[in-house]
C-alpha cells in the first residue's frame, strides 16, 4: 500500500475518533438530524459516493460516524508466508486473511501464529519429554512415543482464537498485537486427552488450577524468565476435547504451531494452549505465572466507557470466548455484475454450539437466515452460506451476526476494554455491483 494512501486512511479514522459527528459534516456533508442520525444529505451522499465508486441504496440506515468497509485501513502485507499477514517478527505474530480462511479444516501454512517469546531450536520429537507433576498422586515424565502407546490417540477439529483477535479495530486504540480478523483457525490436532493423562497421573481432592509450561525462550534472553506461563481452572482441564498434540492436518505440527508438543484447549483464548509444551503442574490455587495476573487476558467485571481507567483488582480472567462469525466468501472489496451472490464463512462460540447465522445487505436494518451446518465434533467451527439477492446497482456492505445455543448475539458496535480483548462485533464486506 502506498505510504501517502496509508497516511490518508489513518487520518480519517483520526478524525472519525475525535468527533464523528463533525467528522461527517466535514468529510460527507452529514450532520445529525432529528432522531435520524446518520441520514446523508444530497451532498454528502454524492460525496461518499464518490469516494466509494458507487451510489449507496440504503444510505438511510447508516449511522453516525459510520466508515464504510471500503474505506477501512489495511495493514501493510509481507511476501512469503503463504498469504499471511506479519505482524511483527519480535516475536513472530502472524494472521490470515478472512477469504484464506475459506477452507472447512484449516491448512497448516495458513494457520495464525502467535507467539509471546522465542521458539526453542531444539525440537526433536524422540527426545522431547512431558512432565506431569504438582497434585498428583504419581509423577510422570513421559516421551512423545509414551504418550502415543499409553493413551488412545484421537484426532479432533477445534477452533483456536487468540483472545486480542479483532484489537485492531478498539477506538481509542489499545496496545498489543494489532490483529484484524485472522487470529483463528480450525485445524485438525491428533495427540491424547489431557484429561486422560491428568487421570493417570492421580489428581488430588485440593486441586483448584492447572499450570502450563512451554520451551520457548523469553525475549529478554534469561533462561530464568518464562514468556508465558497461563493455566486454566481443573474442570476445565478435564473436558474431553482438550488435547496434548503433537499432529495437525495429519502431519506433525508446524515449528511456529508449537512443534512438537503442544495443548489444544479449544473455546477459550488461544493463550490456554502452550506452545512447546515441556510442563503440565496442578496447583491448589490460580496459577500466576506469566501473563496470568495484572490485566493480562482480562477484562473488566463490568461494562466501561472507552479511555476508563479500570483498577486491576476489577479484572476478571478470560474464559470462554464470545460467539463470532467470519465472511471467508467472497473477498472484501468485490465488484460484481451480477446481483445474485453466494456468501459464505464460518461461526464459532467459546464452549457453545451456534444455532443460527444472519446476513444483512441494508446496514442491519433487516435481516435473512442464512444456511447452517452443524459441527464436525464440538469446538469445530461451523460452516454457513447465504443467497443474496441485491435490488439495484450500487455499494453495499454484506454483514453476518451469529447466535448461539445460549442466545448471545454478535453486536455491531465493540464491548471496549482497556486491552483490547474480546471483540466480537460483525464482520462486514463492501460490495460493489456495477
Amino acid at each position: 500500500m502506498p505510504r501517502d494512501i496509508e497516511k490518508q486512511e489513518a487520518d480519517l479514522f483520526e478524525l472519525y475518533a475525535d468527533d464523528p459527528d463533525r467528522a461527517d459534516e466535514v468529510v460527507f456533508g452529514r450532520v445529525p438530524h432529528d432522531d435520524r442520525r446518520g441520514f446523508l444529505r444530497g451532498a454528502g451522499l454524492a460525496s461518499m459516493g464518490a469516494l466509494l465508486g458507487a451510489a449507496i441504496p440504503f444510505h438511510r440506515n447508516m449511522p453516525a460516524g459510520f466508515i464504510p468497509e471500503a474505506l477501512a485501513a489495511e495493514p501493510v502485507k509481507i511476501e512469503g508466508k503463504d498469504g499471511l499477514t506479519i505482524l511483527n517478527d519480535r516475536p513472530v505474530n502472524a494472521e490470515t486473511p478472512p477469504h484464506l480462511l475459506d477452507d472447512a479444516v484449516t491448512p497448516t501454512a495458513r494457520h495464525f501464529i502467535r507467539n509471546n517469546g522465542i521458539p526453542p531450536e531444539d525440537t526433536d520429537p524422540k527426545t522431547w519429554k512431558l512432565k506431569i507433576d504438582g497434585l498428583v498422586n504419581s509423577p510422570m515424565d513421559l516421551t512423545i512415543d509414551d504418550l502415543k502407546q499409553k493413551f488412545e490417540v484421537v484426532t479432533h477439529r477445534l477452533t483456536i482464537e487468540c483472545g486480542g483477535n479483532g484489537r485492531s479495530f478498539f477506538d481509542p486504540p489499545a496496545r498489543g498485537n494489532q490483529w484484524t480478523l485472522g487470529a483463528v483457525g480450525c485445524s485438525e490436532w491428533t495427540g491424547v486427552r489431557l484429561a486422560d493423562v491428568l487421570k493417570a497421573a492421580g489428581v488430588k481432592d485440593n486441586v483448584v488450577y492447572t499450570a502450563h509450561v512451554g520451551a520457548d525462550e523469553h525475549l529478554s534472553g534469561n533462561p530464568d524468565k518464562l514468556p508465558i506461563s497461563r493455566g486454566v481452572p481443573i474442570a476445565k482441564a478435564m473436558n474431553p476435547y482438550n488435547l496434548i498434540a503433537f499432529g495437525m492436518n495429519g502431519g506433525a505440527l508446524h515449528p511456529m504451531n508449537g512443534a512438537p508438543l503442544r495443548l489444544v484447549v479449544p473455546g477459550w483464548p488461544g493463550s490456554c494452549s502452550q506452545k512447546w509444551l515441556t510442563r503440565v503442574w496442578l496447583r491448589d490455587t490460580v496459577h500466576d505465572g506469566p501473563k496470568m495476573t495484572g490485566s493480562s487476558y482480562r477484562v473488566p467485571k463490568y461494562p466501561v466507557a472507552p479511555g476508563q481507567k479500570v483498577p486491576k483488582k476489577d479484572f476478571e480472567i478470560i474464559e470462554a470466548m464470545p460467539v463470532k462469525s467470519l465472511i471467508t466468501s467472497p473477498k472484501t472489496g468485490l465488484k460484481t455484475s451480477d446481483r445474485t451472490l453466494t456468501v459464505r464463512g464460518h461461526a464459532w462460540s467459546g464452549d457453545n454450539a451456534v444455532s443460527s447465522v444472519d446476513v444483512s445487505i441494508d446496514f442491519g436494518a433487516t435481516w435473512m437466515k442464512a444456511d447452517l451446518a452443524k459441527p464436525h465434533n464440538p469446538y469445530a467451527w461451523q460452516q454457513w452460506s447465504a443467497e443474496i439477492k441485491f435490488p439495484m446497482n450500487g455499494y453495499y456492505e454484506v454483514w453476518v451476526r451469529a447466535t448461539d445455543d445460549a442466545g448471545q448475539s454478535q453486536p455491531f458496535a465493540i464491548a471496549w476494554n482497556p486491552k483490547g480483548y474480546l471483540n466480537n462485533s460483525m464482520h462486514r464486506i463492501s460490495v460493489t455491483v456495477a
